[in-house]
C-alpha cells in the first residue's frame, strides 16, 4: 500500500478517524532531508500494511493543519493513535529507529 497524500478535505478521516495507529510525515519539496527520507516512509508503508495507516502531508498544501500541530521544521513526524499525537520525531532519521517508535504503537 503507498502512502497516503493528506489535505485539509481528507486529514481527519484518515488520521484522526483512523482505527489503526498512523505515521504522518509532514514535508515539502524544498526540503533535502525530505526527500531523503521519502524512501525510508514508502519502505514503511509496504512493511507495516494493515497495521499502521503511513500519510504524507505537503505544509505548503496544508498550512493550517501544519500550524495546527506545532509544526516549525520539517521533515517532522508525527505518531497518531486513537486521534492523538502519541510519538514524534523531527528531522532525519534512519528506519530502525522509525521502526522502534512503531514498535512502541502498534
Amino acid at each position: 500500500m503507498a502512502e497516503i497524500t493528506l489535505d485539509e478535505s481528507n486529514f481527519e478521516d484518515e488520521v484522526i478517524f483512523s482505527d489503526i495507529p498512523v505515521l504522518v510525515d509532514f514535508w515539502a519539496e524544498w526540503c533535502g532531508p525530505c526527500r531523503m527520507l521519502g524512501p525510508i516512509v514508502s519502505a514503511l508503508a509496504e512493511k507495516y500494511e494493515g497495521k499502521l495507516k503511513v500519510c504524507k502531508l505537503n505544509v505548503e498544501d496544508a498550512m493550517s493543519i501544519a500550524e495546527e500541530y506545532n509544526i516549525e521544521n520539517i521533515p517532522a513526524i508525527k505518531f497518531f493513535k486513537n486521534g492523538d499525537v502519541v510519538e514524534e520525531s523531527l528531522g532525519f532519521v534512519q528506519q530502525p529507529v522509525l521502526e522502534q517508535i512503531i514498535g512502541r504503537i502498534i
